[in-house]
């Protein structure tokens, strides 16, 4: 038993709190895999890939935007850090829901957040696929083939164990950080010795003398926060691995704390580095502003090394949705609200169902990839937007949830809080649905994507009324304390 533990009061209501699905965990997660799970959450192609073209929409302010948006990021991951002192599970935010909210609230999370990865896995095998064809050698073989590779590679890597995937995760961040790390310190030498990066001196003097901080106005700055908020999507995956991990207590504070300044360092400092190097407008959308400085400066294969870390960043999100969801269906599965075959465990404590559920709807990706190899990136990443919106707030209305019991007596607030809570959780909630509302704005894919809202929830009514029945029953097993 932790230290937290012993000094937390509300021991007896956690205990009438566990989440039966997270019997049979081995906590084979040290706190390196954490970390960079940490890391690896916070760092993906949202800025590998993603800021060469929203630095050329909204100018050096956009430094600002990921700033903006990187606060409330930490404020979500920092809330259910709070959570997972309080009970660490992994079930995660969809235990905290059935906990704070009830039944239907679980089911409307898990099934989001299923939705969510399951989505995304899409897209990242689509990304996969068109990264590889980069290199000639991957030129002659369809796309649909390297999709299908790809998912079999990382598919039957997370199914041997829950320490395999620290390890992949591990490296994958390492990967991300070096190149960013390595970038910075090439740009902060070009920066100081006033290197001309193809005929332009690098200098603070290049923000002014474009335009300014918002050259191309407010409205362009603000309609690329929908995008940021998506590149930031993940940071949540740390609230998971807490159930497969040792003295979550301990661990969880620290990795959670230094996601904040990560952010401000490889995403903001990043920005402003771009921003100092070149000329916002030198940059453009499809090639990573990274290629865009080295190419001009003369590195050799760089676009061969930026493509291999844009690869990395894919298979690293590919790897975490598979996870994840894996651990979410079977905390869903054990109450009844997912297909009980989600629920089973491998020899190695892999919820394998689960996982082979999520790797399935991703095999109907290779579909889209066969089909409709030039759209399929597109067709799906907006619907994950919705997802990660409705993630996020459910994590929000949990924490203010579970603030107001506390108030009763019902439970004790660990000493590692959310500040300024209830207007913190308020105020974040707004923020994510005025992002919600900027969707509308992007025509057309946003504005699809808000329409079929309807039909998602219509969908989640449907399921609901299909497994109330079976959620009941598990319920009421549970109270009996039979094992089902």
């Amino acid at each position: 038993m932790t230290k937290q533990t012993l000094q937390d009061p509300s021991q007896p209501e956690r205990e009438r709190h566990v989440d039966p699905g997270d019997r049979g965990y081995r906590k084979s997660l040290k706190p390196r895999h954490i970390n960079m799970i940490a890391i690896g959450g916070a760092i993906g192609t949202g800025l590998f890939l993603g800021a060469g073209g929203r630095l050329a929409q909204a100018g050096p302010a956009l430094a600002i935007a990921y700033a903006v948006c990187g606060v409330f990021a930490f404020l979500v991951v920092r809330a259910l850090g709070e959570l997972i002192l309080h009970r660490p599970s992994s079930g995660a935010f969809v235990s905290y829901a059935r906990e704070f909210m009830g039944e239907k609230g679980a089911f409307v999370a898990g099934w989001m957040y299923f939705l969510n990865w399951a989505t995304t896995g899409i897209a990242d095998i689509t990304a996969i696929s068109l990264y590889a064809h980069y290199w000639s050698m991957f030129t002659p073989v369809p796309q649909w083939v390297l999709a299908l590779a790809a998912l079999v590679v990382v598919l039957s890597l997370n199914l041997v164990s829950v320490r395999l995937f620290g390890e992949m995760e591990f490296w994958f961040a390492i990967v991300k950080v070096g190149a960013l790390v390595a970038f910075m310190a090439v740009g902060i030498v070009l920066l100081v010795v006033a290197q001309p990066i193809g005929g332009t001196v690098p200098g603070p003097q290049l923000i002014a003398d474009h335009g300014g901080i918002l050259p191309n106005g407010l409205v362009p700055l603000v309609l690329v926060v929908q995008g940021i908020v998506f590149a930031y999507a993940a940071v949540e995956l740390v609230g998971v691995a807490a159930g497969e991990t040792e003295n979550p207590a301990k661990i969880m504070p620290k990795a959670i704390n230094s996601i904040m300044w990560r952010i401000g360092i490889f995403y903001v400092g990043s920005v402003v580095l771009l921003s100092m190097l070149l000329p916002w407008n030198a940059y453009q959308k499809g090639e990573s502003p990274f290629v865009t400085v080295l190419s001009q400066v003369g590195v050799p294969a760089v676009g061969d090394v930026m493509n291999l870390v844009v690869l990395t960043a894919a298979m690293s999100s590919l790897n975490s949705g598979l996870y994840s969801t894996g651990r979410i269906l079977r905390s869903m599965a054990a109450a009844g609200s997912a297909p009980k075959f989600t629920g089973l465990m491998n020899r190695s404590q892999v919820p394998y169902g689960g996982i082979m559920l999520t790797g399935a709807v991703c095999v109907l990706g290779v579909g889209l990839n066969y089909v409709v190899p030039a759209d399929a990136f597109e067709i799906v990443l907006n619907f994950t937007a919705i997802a990660i919106i409705t993630t996020w707030g459910m994590i929000m209305l949990c924490h203010l949830l579970f603030v107001r019991k506390s108030r009763t007596g019902a439970v004790t607030r660990p000493t590692y809080r959310l500040p300024g809570s209830p207007v913190t959780q308020i105020v974040t909630i707004a923020f994510l649905l005025s992002v919600a509302i900027l969707m509308w704005f992007d025509v057309p894919a946003g504005r699809m994507t808000l329409l079929c809202v309807p039909v998602l929830v219509i969908a989640l009514v449907i399921g609901w009324f299909c497994v109330r029945k079976r959620v009941a029953a598990a319920k009421s097993l549970e109270g009996t304390g039979e094992d089902h």
